[in-house]
């Protein structure tokens, strides 16, 4: 038996169909909320992997060759 969140809300202050579609659209509203913070999270770690590549593309050289005499020094 399936049972939607719309038929599961419970009824504020006596209102009933009133109160449950406030019910419901607060919570489709959260639910957008919710769905936009990822999204703004992803676009985030997407910008961020793009600046390490072009960084890693440019300089990869010379942070090898710090890493390298770092190795050396220690050996």
């Amino acid at each position: 038996m399936r049972c939607s969140l719309a038929q599961s809300t419970v009824a504020i202050s006596g209102r009933g169909k009133e109160a449950n579609k406030l019910v419901w659209q607060w919570m489709v509203r959260a639910n957008r909320q919710r769905g936009q913070g990822m999204v703004e999270y992803a676009l985030i770690l997407v910008l961020v992997s793009i600046v390490v590549i072009v960084i890693l593309l440019t300089m990869g050289n010379q942070i090898q060759n710090v890493f390298s005499n770092v190795v050396a020094a220690l050996g």
